[in-house]
This record gives C-alpha cells, sequence and structure tokens, in this order.
C-alpha cells in the first residue's frame, strides 16, 4: 500500500553567500502529471517515502521542545473559521487544484515563501499531491526538502573510477510536512499537519507562519505546577503587599533556572495531591533529580509510594524502596550485601550526625 502521486512540482534551491549577504533563489525543473511521474527518475527515488512519513510516530505534547517530529495547528482567531488562515488556504489550494496549471501556480508559493527563510539550505524542494485510495478520496499535500549531500562519490568508469557528485540528494534526513494530519487509519484532522525536520535549524516551520505546535510535557507541567505555586501564594501572602510580590517573583526565577534546588514548602501529602492532578494526565510523566552526585530516576507516580525524601539535620536522605534489586555492566562487591535492617542504618546516620 502506498500514495498514488497525481501531481509533482520540483524545485531546485541556490543559496550563495551566508548570513544576511545570502543571495537565495529557486528555479523550477519539472511540474509533472500523474503518467510523467511514472516515467520519471523521482518514482524510484520516492517510492515508499510519502508512506514513511505518514506512518511516521508524533506525540501532541512531545517529551521535550526539540524533537523533530511535531503537529501543527492553522492558528484561527475566536469567532473565524479555518478559512481565515492564509496557511490553510495555501494547502487547500494546493489539495484542491484540478489542473496542472493550478497545481503548479500554488506550489510555486511554497518555493517562494520557503526559500525567503533565513536559515534555509541549497537542495530540493519538492511539492507533491498524492492519494492513498485505500481509505480517502481525498489527496494530500507532501511538502519535501532534501539538502545536498556534501562528500558523494560514485564508481563510474575503469579509467576515472571515482567521480565527484557535486549535487547529489538523498532521502536520508529529508524534511517534510504532511497535510492534513493523518491521525489514524482512515481518520484525518484538516485543521492540523504533520512537520518532520531532524535538524535543530526551525526554517521548516518558519515559513509557516500561521501555525502554531503543541505545547511539550514539561512545559505544560511547569505551567500546571505553577499554577498551584501561585494559588498557595495568594492564600499565605496579603493580595498586592510587597512581601507577595518578592515571593513571586523568586518562584519565577526559580521556575525558569535549569537547575533548581528543593524549595522545601510544601508536605508530603500536598506534594502527592498536585502530582496525582498531573499523574491523572499523564501517568508515565518521569521525576528525576539529583542528590550530590547520584542520579535518581524514576515515575513521579513513585513519590511517596516507592521514593521518598526525608532530612537528618541539615542533609537531605533519599529512601527508595522496592521488591528486588538489579546490577548492569560492571561487577562490585556492593553485589555481595546482605542488606542490614532500617533501623540499623538510621542509628549509624544518627551517630554520624551527632544525634
Amino acid at each position: 500500500m502506498d500514495f498514488d502521486i497525481k501531481s509533482l512540482a520540483f524545485y531546485l534551491i541556490e543559496v550563495e553567500g551566508s548570513g544576511e549577504n545570502a543571495k537565495k533563489r529557486y528555479k523550477s525543473m519539472a511540474v509533472l502529471d500523474e503518467d510523467t511521474y511514472e516515467e520519471s527518475a523521482l518514482k524510484p527515488f520516492l517510492d515508499g517515502e510519502l508512506m514513511k512519513i505518514t506512518k511516521r510516530k508524533v506525540d501532541r505534547h512531545p517529551k521535550n521542545e526539540q524533537v523533530p517530529t511535531k503537529i501543527g495547528r492553522f492558528i484561527v482567531e475566536p469567532g473565524y473559521d479555518l478559512g481565515s488562515n492564509p496557511n490553510y488556504n495555501l494547502f487547500n489550494r494546493i489539495k484542491d487544484a484540478d489542473t496542472l496549471e493550478s497545481f503548479s501556480t500554488s506550489a510555486e508559493e511554497i518555493a517562494t515563501t520557503y526559500t525567503d527563510t533565513t536559515a534555509v539550505r541549497g537542495g530540493v524542494l519538492i511539492v507533491a499531491r498524492a492519494k492513498l485510495n485505500k481509505f480517502f478520496d481525498e489527496p494530500f499535500v507532501f511538502v519535501l526538502k532534501c539538502d545536498f549531500e556534501q562528500k558523494v562519490a560514485s564508481i563510474t568508469d575503469e579509467r576515472t573510477l571515482i567521480h565527484n557528485v557535486q549535487m547529489a540528494i538523498t532521502t536520508k534526513n529529508m524534511k517534510s510536512i504532511q497535510y492534513p494530519f493523518m491521525v489514524e487509519d482512515g481518520m484525518v484532522e484538516d485543521g492540523e499537519l504533520k512537520i518532520h525536520q531532524s535538524s535543530h535549524s526551525r526554517y521548516f516551520e518558519d515559513f509557516l507562519k500561521y501555525v502554531e505546535y503543541g505545547e511539550s510535557m514539561p512545559e505544560i507541567i511547569k505551567n500546571q505546577v505553577m499554577g498551584m505555586v501561585h494559588q498557595e501564594l495568594s492564600e499565605t501572602y496579603e493580595e498586592e503587599s510587597e512581601e507577595k510580590e518578592k515571593m513571586e517573583q523568586a518562584m519565577e526565577a526559580w521556575a525558569t533556572s535549569p537547575k533548581r534546588e528543593l524549595q522545601e514548602r510544601w508536605s508530603d501529602d500536598q506534594v502527592i495531591e498536585a502530582s496525582s492532578m498531573i499523574i491523572e494526565q499523564t501517568p508515565d510523566i518521569e521525576l528525576k533529580f539529583k542528590l550530590d552526585h547520584i542520579s535518581v530516576k524514576s515515575l513521579l507516580a513513585d513519590f511517596g509510594e516507592n521514593v521518598h525524601i526525608a532530612k537528618i539535620n541539615d542533609r537531605f536522605v533519599v529512601l527508595l524502596e522496592g521488591d528486588f534489586l538489579q546490577f548492569e555492566k560492571n561487577i562490585s562487591p556492593v553485589e555481595m550485601l546482605k542488606p542490614s535492617e532500617m533501623t540499623m542504618i538510621l542509628e549509624r546516620m544518627n551517630k554520624k550526625y551527632g544525634n
């Protein structure tokens, strides 16, 4: 099962120089209908690629900001429909193009807008209109970008043996946009598209000015926690007081710091109650922290069940509990241990810190 390409536009993107002085231009190399595509060299090059793009896994709320594959939603102001979004209209003009000429005109808008992005690199841009006949009567739109491969060589003949290919392209690290987004087999979301770019440069997002992307899970959870923090501060301090303002500023600075220390504000029960709201939405959300140089990685749901944090004098203690211990990689004498009773460990720690 694969897509049948109905029409395709092939552009060469050329960039000379760098930075603000870079000269960027595109050149239309070919516009193919269904029959000419079947006979072209692009068919074996793209065979299977569109289905691979469609099947590529994507999270609506990714685990971090830098994931390569995202779901984009067309931005619509309250009271307006999708038809008010220029990006949505462009993709639909390509999708609904009933002649090769109208398809070519709309596809060229993609090439023009894309070439104007700040960090664009040379390569090949492909705009395709394709149908997945098993599930849909309506076609999909694919936008594909292949960067030129550097240091590519091929064996040619006995005399030269090696021939450098200056403008070779491959599907490796190919950037792609698929519209509409296929949520599952036989189901699409007209207000969404799927975008994939393996590099950290966001220029494949940048040329879609009117598309937004779902918040990452860390961002969602941060916002939820800070909402709880602000509620607690409102209950603790008088409204518009100087103390409340200072504490809010301090907590905002803490929340944006890449390395945060324990705030020691909430009891175990308060933390468990606050965590339960997050766990209900995302059961597999992780809890990671460091005790000095010791790394601890668990689930947020483990806190209060299998992970406990306490203090002896001014020292933090992390207690982990479970049914078995498993070691990997380098063997050590610790694996021969016969564990002491907990009461003995606590006595030892109390003596260590002078209690």
